[in-house]
Formats: structure tokens, sequence, C-alpha cells
């Protein structure tokens, strides 16, 4: 092995075929087929759709992203895939893929927790960040507040108990008739709304750590239906800034509530809620607040790709953790 390894990511656990490459933890490339048209018109993921989605692509971006990186496969020193959790049909179909190609090449198969890519996804953006810190999980699976005490040893100290944040997004947004996905769609009509226009509930204040989002789901379509029959519904813009900010005000809460606890002097954020507008501008003021350093990905590398894959298999393999050819995947895996 290189003095840097050189490995290549493969992402499949949901709707986005992403493939990546690192030298460490630097990218050297990352490319992706994005099946947000495809899942569109059903207003939703179709797991089989997706994993067929993910058999036609996953071939040719591995070539790309090697042409990107100036890579030839036999320069690789490992081959890393998300072993889950996701959807099962998609996450097979990356990691069989991976496991062939690195039997074919004999190199070593590495199997990645998809949670894990997020949590390393700050190091692409910016090599300074490191543990211990809190780092906050926000995407359309899950929503998590995670203590990483090092490269590789977390605690998770708080999740939801129901919906995750982008999956309430993503519902309340197909209820406005704003598109899909709800996220970038909620973001896009709430810079002109007021996020004060309507007190929705925030859930849990007793639990620290933990998320509930779909009773403000529920309390945004009842609020909706009613003032809509009694004519005083107030603009979308205003609605969706509303619902923003409470789930906003949840989770940069719930974060510094575990800052606070733990003592840590750096905050990470990784998924594809954390893309959000608001969201990262209160991470950011509640950071410079409190003197700690806040470390979230450029939005791109905040959803779903292959060099957050792959540059967990780059610490990995340092770490000598390497899989077995037989391992399957876990569409239930948890950090």
């Amino acid at each position: 092995m290189s003095g840097t390894p050189v490995v290549l990511g493969i992402e499949t656990s949901c709707d986005e075929t992403g493939l990546g490459v690192v030298a460490g933890h630097e990218m050297r490339a990352n490319v992706l087929a994005s099946q947000v048209d495809i899942h569109a018109r059903f207003g939703g993921v179709v797991p089989e759709v997706a994993a067929r989605a993910h058999v036609e692509s996953v071939r040719h971006l591995t070539h790309r992203a090697l042409s990107e990186a100036g890579v030839h496969q036999t320069d690789l020193d490992a081959i890393a895939a998300t072993q889950g959790p996701g959807l099962v049909g998609a996450l097979v179909v990356g990691f069989t893929f991976a496991k062939s190609l690195a039997w074919a090449l004999g190199k070593p198969f590495i199997g990645v927790n998809h949670m894990e890519g997020h949590l390393y996804a700050p190091l692409l953006g910016d090599p300074a960040f490191a543990p211990p810190a809190v780092v906050l999980l926000a995407s359309g699976g899950h929503s998590q507040v995670v203590h990483m005490k090092d490269w590789g040893n977390y605690e998770v100290l708080g999740s939801t108990i129901d919906d995750a944040a982008g999956e309430a997004l993503d519902k309340t947004a197909r209820f406005l008739g704003l598109g899909y996905p709800g996220g970038p769609a909620i973001d896009r009509e709430a810079a002109d709304g007021d996020p004060a226009a309507i007190a929705f509930p925030r859930a849990l204040p007793d639990r620290p750590y933990d998320f509930s989002f779909s009773g403000l789901k529920t309390s945004l379509i009842t609020y909706v239906r009613e003032h809509r029959d009694a004519g005083t519904l107030p603009p979308i813009p205003d609605v969706a800034a509303s619902l923003q900010e409470a789930i906003v005000d949840v989770l940069v809460d719930k974060t510094f509530n575990a800052v606070d606890a733990s003592g840590v002097k750096v905050v990470g954020g990784g998924g594809g809620v954390m893309a959000n507008s608001r969201l990262r501008h209160r991470l950011q003021e509640e950071a410079d607040r409190r003197g700690v350093a806040l470390f979230v990905p450029p939005r791109d590398l905040c959803t779903d790709n292959g060099a957050m894959i792959a540059v967990v298999g780059a610490h990995k393999l340092g770490r000598g953790e390497i899989s077995d050819f037989g391992s399957d995947v876990d569409a239930g895996l948890t950090l």
C-alpha cells in the first residue's frame, strides 16, 4: 500500500449512484448520477426503480471517477462500498459490484456504514476537522446527534423516535404542492417567508438529544386545512418558513445540548438536510456565539456521495479493518 492510500468509494444506499476517489482524505474525484427526475413523478423513492437505475449507472460512473482522478484501477489501494443502512436492493448493487471489482483486482474490500460516511464528510471540505466532536446527522432517513470521540469511536446520544427531518420536509412539501425533493423546495420557498408567522410545535423539550417530527408534520397539515377552509391561510412562503424554523430550532438546540454536556469544541454536520441554508446559518451563528469550531461539508457533499464512503475506507484501511468477501449488506445497520 502507498503512503497515502488511494481508495475508490461506491455509494448506492438510496437514490443516488455516487462514485468517489480519495487519496487519504483528499478528494480526487466525486461523480454522481441523480435519480431525482426518475422518482419525482412518484412523489418519493421507489426501491425497485432505484436499484435498476444503480445497475445502469455504476459501471460507467466508475470509469468516469477513475478518469477524473487520473488513477488507473490497478493503482487503487482498496475499494469501499456502502454496506447499510438503506434500501436493500439498492445496497446490493453497489456492494456486489465493489466486491467483484476488488476480487478481480486483488485489492482489499471495505464495507462502510452509510452514516459513518456522513460523519467523515466534513473532512472533505476542511482537513482540519477532527474528533472529539459532536456531529449532527440529518437526512431523509436519519436525525441523530453523535458524540464522535475518535475516528471509529462513536456514541449516538440521540435519534428521531419517528420521522427524520428530511422525511418531514419531503412529506410536508408534497402536501403543500411544492414538489420533490421536499428539502430544497421548502428552503427555496422559505427564503421569501416569515419564520415567525406560525408557531408550530417543537417536540420533546424534556429529552435533550432526541427528535420527533411526525407531530410537526401533522400540525402543519391540520393548520393548512383549517385555515384554507376559513380563507385565512397565510402565504405559502410564510408556512414554509415557519415549518423550516421549527425543524431548524430543534436540530440546533439538541446539537448544542450535546456540546454543552460533552465539553467538545468542535461541531460537525452531515446528511442532505445539512444543505439547508437556514440550518447552516443557525449552526454557524450558535457556534460563533459559543466559541466552537463548525465544520459542515460543501452542499454537494452533504447529500449521498461516493467520496465520503472512500474517505471512511481510507481510514479503515489504515487501521487494518478489511471486510470479508463473504460479507453482505445490512439494510438496518446502525452506528
